[in-house]
């Protein structure tokens, strides 16, 4: 069995993808399982240099290309190039081959190579490797620490009204979640609905001496005047994609995100020195027909070949918002979000996932509530928390507020020490768990009296 069997690296690498409906609408997955697996096992023989000869989009045509490619460690890359998919994939595997080897070892892969081990790769397979890397980084506190499982509080509002925004704050703050940040996703992007959400979630990071870190997920460029006119966020947020077209779809460039990562440390209100929050989902290249007809999980792999480019404090990938077009049903959207966090973790990236979904897709709050437990087993940063679990701006359903005390409780896990220590000091998080104050908000209302 070789190459010729199929038509190109490309082929061969999105025929051995597991079943995903976004390759399906592209016409590039595998027709059946048996051709799935003769593409897998084709991939199997392919070496780390084939792949990193061969990226997603051609060097001189694209900066995403050009940075993951130039930001190699060459003598790492060089220890491993003769090594097959199939051997790579038994050595991040095996007992002997630590995290730190790992992460060490990703520094000389290419997105491509890591796209393609992770094709060989069993659910399980994926959780394991992924639960073994261990990263840390640090903007006002740090995230990544050992048996940490960190949230993301996000207050969304329909029009952004400081009232409903400022109520789910403290709601989420009462049940223990905010430490990896308060987020909100804006209805208006406007400089001047974002200077207000931030100087909203600022008065209550500062009021209540929250550990934690702000941002709005408005438009970079839009972050970046906001920032002129000298309000302060501590977090510089953007979506990205895989590839120098999808990124232009999203009004983005790479000289674009590195301006704004320089003005966010110079200027931003975080201690750093990771200031970048990213978001991604498989599909996005596909939308904007931008994907060179490449699979969805290798475009998406790329995604965070860029993002460590920025050696960001935050990764997520919002692993169901983009519908059953891209990822039909749950056991796809199950696969997607282990084989993106495992890839996220390999290419040293301190990933998150929103364990979402949208209601025109055939799955449920049961399934979302089954990845969130296979993840936080993976060694997942940190999940959304939203009331109820009910996005009410986006119009999508993710993890609650109590969901995030739960995994925390079940799984041995704690919050980021400074804001666990914070909880603690107002009865929020007593011995591993939810204590008598959880649940109510009330309290903070009396305080700020």
């Amino acid at each position: 069995m070789n190459l010729q069997e199929f038509g190109s690296i490309r082929e061969v690498m999105a025929k051995a993808n597991d079943k995903k409906s976004g390759d399906e609408l592209a016409g590039i997955a595998a027709e059946t399982a048996t051709e799935r697996m003769r593409a897998k096992r084709v991939l199997s023989e392919l070496t780390v240099h084939d792949l990193f000869e061969c990226p997603a989009v051609p060097y001189e045509d694209d900066e995403v290309t050009r940075i993951i490619i130039d930001d190699i460690d060459k003598a790492e890359y060089e220890k491993i190039k003769n090594w097959t998919m199939a051997e790579l994939r038994e050595w991040l595997l095996a007992d002997s081959t630590t995290g730190d080897d790992m992460l060490r070892a990703g520094r000389g892969m290419t997105s491509e190579v890591i796209a393609g081990v992770c094709k060989l790769m069993g659910n399980m397979d994926l959780m394991y490797a992924s639960s073994k890397m261990h990263i840390e980084k640090t903007c006002n506190t740090t995230i990544g620490g050992t048996n940490v499982l960190a949230s993301r509080l996000q207050p969304n509002h329909p029009v952004d009204g400081p009232g409903g925004v400022t109520a789910s704050t403290l709601e989420g703050l009462s049940y223990g979640v905010g430490d990896a940040v308060l987020g909100l996703n804006p209805a208006i992007d406007t400089v001047d609905s974002t200077v207000t959400i931030w100087n909203l979630l600022q008065d209550i990071k500062h009021r209540y001496d929250v550990p934690t870190q702000i941002c709005v997920l408005s438009h970079v460029t839009t972050q970046m005047k906001a920032l002129q006119t000298g309000a302060k966020a501590d977090l510089c947020f953007q979506s990205i994609a895989g590839s120098e077209a999808a990124l232009s779809a999203f009004g983005v460039t790479a000289s674009m995100l590195e301006e704004a990562r320089a003005m966010f440390m110079q200027d931003g209100s975080a201690k750093g020195p990771n200031v970048m929050y990213f978001e991604t989902g498989q599909g996005s290249e596909l939308s904007s027909s931008a994907h060179n007809n490449w699979d969805q999980v290798t475009m998406e792999c790329r995604c965070y070949g860029l993002a460590r480019h920025y050696d960001p404090f935050l990764v997520n990938t919002v692993v169901g918002f983009m519908g059953p077009e891209y990822l039909y049903d749950s056991h796809q959207l199950l696969r997607a979000g282990l084989e993106d966090v495992f890839n996220g973790h390999l290419h040293g990236l301190p990933m998150g996932c929103d364990v979402c979904y949208t209601n025109h897709m055939p799955t449920d709050q049961d399934d979302g509530e089954s990845l969130a437990v296979m993840l936080t087993a993976a060694g997942c940063h940190y999940f959304m928390g939203l009331p109820q679990g009910d996005d009410i701006m986006l119009m999508y359903q993710s993890t609650g507020y109590h969901d995030i005390a739960a995994l925390r409780t079940m799984m041995h896990k704690r919050p980021i020490p400074e804001f666990e220590k914070w909880l603690e000091s107002r009865g929020i998080w007593v011995d591993g768990h939810l204590g008598p104050n959880a649940g109510d908000p009330t309290r903070f209302l009396e305080e700020a009296v």
